[in-house]
């Protein structure tokens, strides 16, 4: 079965549509310039409203070790989600003893990782467009054929503008086992629609 991450949650709907309908893993974004960011406190009352049910990830961009520390004292977390180089991975793995997934932004199939450098899986998504202010969470699609032939070294979640509408096809043009949404799923920049999240995670495994 085709597993789905729901990240950038920001609201109490949001956490309960996701919960409902089954997600995997959802995702809270400690990264100030984006609309979906949230504070430790924030992200634990939401995280506190179910008990068990999906992992939970915190995504982090460029992160010092205290503000992941932070973090953790609020809330635990099963997945660091971060936007760091190899090495910088490694370490933070070492150093908080949970798993790491590495977000790498794909512009061609040689940006594409050959190992596993030190992470636990990848979110592979766009490379960011020109003049944008966050590495990742950009709306934009991914060429999907881009990944046809590739051999993952590690588990990855396919990201970067999926909706309900083109998830499936997704899947398909890419041998995705695993999908990450966000901004797909919002009535308006930042506001997650339960009804969009419910019809995600139907359409990623229908």
């Amino acid at each position: 079965m085709i597993r789905v991450k729901v990240c950038g949650m920001n609201s109490p709907d949001g956490v309960d549509a996701a919960v409902e309908a089954g997600a995997d893993w959802i995702g809270f974004v400690f990264f100030p310039a984006s609309p979906r960011a949230v504070t430790p406190a924030q992200a634990a009352a939401l995280s506190g409203r179910h008990h068990g049910g999906p992992k939970r990830v915190g995504l982090f961009v460029a992160p010092t070790e205290a503000q992941i520390a932070e973090v953790l004292e609020a809330l635990p977390l099963d997945v660091l989600q971060l936007y760091v180089d190899e090495p910088r991975a490694a370490a933070l793995r070492a150093r908080f003893g949970l798993s790491v997934w590495r977000a790498v932004g794909v512009t061609a199939a040689g940006d594409l990782p050959a190992e596993a450098g030190g992470a636990d899986g990848f979110l592979i998504e766009p490379a960011p467009p020109p003049n944008a202010t966050r590495p990742g969470g950009n709306a934009v699609a991914l060429d999907w054929s881009l990944l046809a032939g590739w051999t993952a070294p590690a588990p990855w979640l396919l990201a970067g503008g999926l909706t309900p509408e083109n998830v499936a096809e997704a899947i398909r043009a890419s041998g995705a086992s695993a999908v990450d949404v966000s901004s797909g799923v919002e009535r308006h920049r930042g506001v997650k629609d339960p009804a969009l999240i419910r019809a995600f995670v139907a359409a990623a495994r229908g």
